[in-house]
């Protein structure tokens, strides 16, 4: 988790504590708030110690509890705030794949150059109907989500109308371990496969493939996607991590520049490709 995250999630924490001393009614031991909102003890101390981040639900009921309503709407605004950039999974998929998808659509449209690694599958704007579905799915088990499979596919389809904007350019770069992960039945992967050869040639799409011999300045590990070079979101087993931030923006160039070094193109790539499809 990044420090900045932390760090609100505490100041969250300290807040939430002044509100617990200063209840209108007397001040309140923590015990004796988790008694008056039927919470076992130890939610209140880990939320006051950063150790826990509140929902939405836990402020207003902190809120009501201290006799202090009109503080929700400051502990929310607070909450929102490190939010926006630590996207939790457990509260981002709350309803389904479907928003996700939508979100990423949003910040694929309001982008011009887009810039993408990817290191264990092919990355969501050259994905197939097929594969897209298998990866859902077993995502949807994975996070115990509910399952809104074709909804999200439809979204997914949808942000790659962009790879036909001429307005746009997009530099995409993987790992050649993608090209080989079995995360789809074989005849899926293949269809995969020939759809990635054929994007090779489009010609706001500048394809990179990272061979598994090429010689590496760093280790090819996160993927990421960097939107005018101005956003970077990360993707982690727990969240989406959001970042604007000069220096983390930066850092992410850097990476990308290194990792570029690595990859082969065109007809080069091309014929990655197809090994790996000969290999099926």
């Amino acid at each position: 988790m990044s420090t900045d995250y932390q760090q609100a999630r505490e100041a969250l924490g300290l807040r939430l504590r002044e509100l617990r001393l200063a209840a209108v009614d007397g001040r309140l031991t923590g015990a004796g708030l988790a008694r008056r909102l039927g919470w076992p003890q130890p939610k209140v101390s880990k939320l006051e110690n950063g150790r826990q981040t509140a929902t939405p639900d836990d402020l207003r009921a902190w809120a009501d509890g201290t006799g202090q309503p009109e503080a929700y709407d400051e502990l929310l605004a607070r909450l929102r705030g490190f939010e926006s950039h630590i996207r939790s999974w457990r509260r981002q998929l709350s309803s389904g794949h479907k928003p996700v998808q939508d979100a990423h659509l949003a910040a694929h449209a309001d982008a011009t150059v887009l810039r993408g690694w990817e290191t264990s599958m092919i990355m969501g704007i050259l994905q197939t109907p097929d594969y897209a579905r298998s990866l859902f799915t077993r995502y949807a088990e994975l996070q115990r989500s509910p399952r809104d499979t074709e909804e999200a596919v439809r979204s997914r389809m949808r942000r790659q109308e962009a790879l036909y904007d001429p307005g746009k350019r997009f530099h995409l770069l993987m790992w050649e371990a993608a090209l080989h992960a079995r995360v789809c039945q074989p005849s899926v992967l293949a269809a995969q496969l020939d759809r990635l050869h054929g994007v090779v040639g489009l010609d706001t799409v500048d394809l990179g493939i990272v061979p598994f011999g090429a010689v590496l300045k760093i280790p090819p590990a996160t993927p990421f996607w960097i939107y005018d070079d101005q956003q970077v979101v990360v993707e982690t087993w727990h969240a989406e991590l959001w970042l604007d931030d000069t220096d983390s923006v930066a850092t992410h160039l850097r990476v990308w520049d290194a990792l570029r070094e690595s990859a082969v193109y065109g007809a080069e790539a091309q014929r990655v490709i197809a090994r790996a499809r000969q290999g099926l």
